[in-house]
């Protein structure tokens, strides 16, 4: 006999208690009093940005449950939960260091038996806002690690911002592991490659083709060395000194791909050219993530929120949010479920795509909701 769907209020109760006590089992001790709630808080946002595929406050509070168990006081209207979700935004007791970065070192210790491949990159979030973010590759999405959103409309951040975010991801990687950071044209800073060259971290970064190099006393750009150079070829400067600072040596690469219109310049102090431009083209991933987590998924450009603090703490909810569907999608992969929820003879969908299909199907078919915030290696 076919069995009908549990009503929608329960299948949300039942997503919420799992996403509860997933969150709850991070911690070493049972979270009590304030951090309980704020907990409870968080996954009821989390249940609500996965389940509207938004991260309107308003959307979200239709998808939570009315009523949420283990302390927290009956929200029986909607407006209530808007209300409760504002306050949670609003309140400075809230931060990374205690609602985030558990997560984050241990989606890093998961991941560093292969080499770390980081990205630093910049997007719009919120209204009138910008958010300067560091995510880790995994498989052909990057997972965010650590942020800081400030006021802005468009335009590069200033390096000592790059410098304070990087800073911060350093404290979270595991100190055996092997970090490759990449980045755009933004962020080619001699400090910011003095900084991370000093922690043993290689990296590839793009800079510009008017910057200067100096080499063996011969001083050019890497846009004279783009002259010599056709698509599909690369030319390398090995110990060149970048700009007219003089820092170095590093390794110079000029990289005319087939599918570009004109060369990328490079700056990396790893040693191989090869290596480097394999290494580069991973940073593209970032924007799936950005647009899993705008357009294509979560829609953070349609929070209305102005706030850097109050975009900041959503940007909590949002990530594990994120976490949590890759994570069912790349166990949709490993357990088969994709041949049952798209197709048997080939996968076209994201890991991101696949894993809010797997929930759906999950809720639907009222089974156990698998939740976890790491990845399956």
């Amino acid at each position: 006999m076919p069995t009908h769907p549990k009503p929608r209020h329960e299948r949300q109760q039942k997503r919420y208690c799992a996403i509860r006590d997933a969150l709850k089992s991070m911690f070493r001790i049972e979270p009590q009093g304030n951090m309980a709630r704020h907990l409870n808080t968080l996954a009821a946002l989390i249940c609500g940005i996965v389940g509207s595929g938004g991260a309107n406050l308003p959307r979200i509070a239709q998808i939570t449950p009315a009523v949420l168990p283990s302390g927290l006081c009956p929200d029986s209207k909607p407006e209530s939960r808007v209300k409760r979700f504002h306050r949670w935004l609003k309140n400075d007791a809230i931060d990374c260091e205690t609602y985030f970065v558990p997560f984050a070192q241990a989606l890093l210790q998961s991941l560093c038996h292969l080499p770390l491949y980081l990205v630093i990159d910049g997007s719009v979030v919120g209204r009138g806002c910008m958010t300067l973010m560091v995510g880790v590759v995994y498989k052909k999405r990057v997972l965010p690690l650590a942020w800081i959103v400030a006021k802005r409309k468009k335009g590069h951040f200033p390096e000592e911002l790059h410098l304070e975010l990087i800073r911060e991801v350093e404290k979270l990687v595991p100190p055996q592991a092997r970090v490759i950071l990449l980045g755009d044209g933004e962020f080619d800073g001699v400090d910011l490659q003095s900084l991370v060259n000093g922690w043993k971290w290689e990296y590839v970064l793009r800079t510009g083709a008017n910057i200067i190099l100096n080499w063996d006393g011969e001083q050019f750009t890497y846009r004279d060395v783009a002259d010599h150079i056709q698509p599909g070829e690369c030319i390398d400067v090995l110990d060149a000194l970048f700009t007219q600072e003089g820092y170095g040596p590093i390794l110079a690469i000029t990289w005319w791909r087939k599918d570009c219109k004109e060369p990328v310049h490079l700056v990396t102090n790893m040693s191989s050219m090869e290596q480097a431009c394999d290494a580069y083209r991973k940073r593209f991933r970032i924007e799936t993530f950005f647009s899993d987590q705008k357009s294509r998924g979560f829609h953070l450009h349609k929070s209305h929120l102005s706030d850097p603090g109050r975009l900041s703490r959503l940007l909590i909810a949002a990530s594990l949010a994120y976490f949590w569907i890759i994570y069912l999608g790349a166990f949709a992969v490993s357990e088969g479920w994709h041949r049952i929820i798209h197709r048997t003879d080939r996968c076209d969908l994201s890991l991101f795509q696949l894993g809010l299909r797997l929930l759906e199907h999950f809720m639907d078919s009222d089974m156990p909701i698998p939740v976890a915030f790491h990845p399956l290696v």
